[in-house]
């Protein structure tokens, strides 16, 4: 394991619950059940805004957008994890961990930006209702979700390459499920200090700034509800906006408790913890989150299920 990183070669070993190998078949059956119920939910959201007519708005075209990054999110990293809980083998080789670091980063960043757009386009929706499909056109909409991912792209990009860069010596042994940017910064032998600048710099962008743009949408989002008069309008805009800020303050408060925390704030138990619930638990919530008080959602999957009956 004496390899240097800086070559293709060579593999990792992602310690994981290797402390604690009584909790391992514990947490394997807890991540396969959430795992399938990720891919059960996001993927019941995606076909509904494809084959029913009425959901064909930009507010599920960006849902369905999130469902496919949490779908995503989830297989970059559950099948490694289930490998490593399951057997003795914890290796990862250097390409596929690169690829991890890669994938996980692009499809992080993303989701934050997208939840940013989600927010814009309930503002508009609350706040312009008269105007909403004319500002949400195809093009605007279209063009806003490839700027998320290609935003995301740039953050993968940027973070990869400056911890790719760092010199890994000695055992190469990863204490953490992932090869995530944090974990593989202290693994590194040489001087981080800049790999650490850049991780905080990149995450504060990519935190502080969506958030605030997220909470001032809200500001004049409760404003605009509390003018509307109709009980049942109200009603509905706060169960639309309410869902989309629970799934808001799960992704950014995991998030800036693993990046941006100072180390010393909490041990590296914790911290794989919270990594374990933003990569399995997080996506498995959403599509229950916005399903739950969703009476679009609800009516589309009873004409689809409707449909099927009647189809045989």
């Amino acid at each position: 394991m004496g390899v240097d990183s800086n070559s293709s070669s060579g593999s990792f070993i992602l310690m994981g619950l290797s402390e604690h190998p009584e909790l391992e078949r514990v947490f394997s059956v807890a991540i396969v059940f959430s795992y399938l119920l990720t891919l059960v939910g996001n993927s019941t959201i995606i076909l509904l805004s494809r084959l029913d007519a009425r959901l064909h708005t930009p507010m599920y075209f960006f849902l369905s957008n999130l469902s496919s990054l949490d779908l995503a999110f989830t297989t970059s990293s559950v099948p490694q994890m289930l490998k490593n809980l399951w057997g003795p083998d914890k290796t990862i080789s250097y390409g596929g961990c690169v690829t991890q670091l890669y994938v996980f980063l692009w499809l992080g960043a993303t989701e934050g930006i997208l939840l940013v757009i989600m927010a814009i386009d309930r503002f508009v929706a609350v706040c312009w209702p008269l105007h909403y499909m004319t500002i949400m056109n195809p093009r605007l909409y279209w063009l806003l979700a490839a700027i998320s991912w290609l935003c995301g792209l740039g953050n993968s990009v940027i973070q990869s390459t400056f911890t790719l860069q760092l010199p890994f010596c000695g055992h190469r042994k990863i204490d953490h499920f992932l090869c995530e940017v944090p974990a593989m910064i202290k693994l590194a032998c040489g001087d981080t200090s800049l790999n650490e600048a850049v991780l905080n710099g990149v995450c504060t962008f990519f935190t502080a700034i969506p958030l605030s743009i997220i909470l001032t949408s809200y500001c004049f989002i409760a404003q605009a509800v509390m003018k509307i008069r109709s009980v049942e309008g109200r009603r509905k805009a706060f169960n639309t906006c309410l869902s989309h800020l629970v799934v808001v303050f799960v992704f950014y408060d995991s998030a800036i408790y693993g990046y941006l925390l100072p180390p010393k704030s909490s041990n590296q138990d914790q911290g794989k913890f919270i990594s374990l619930f933003y990569c399995v638990v997080a996506p498995m919530l959403n599509p229950l989150i916005y399903t739950l008080r969703n009476k679009e959602v609800k009516g589309a999957l009873g004409r689809l299920v409707q449909k099927r009956r009647e189809a045989r």
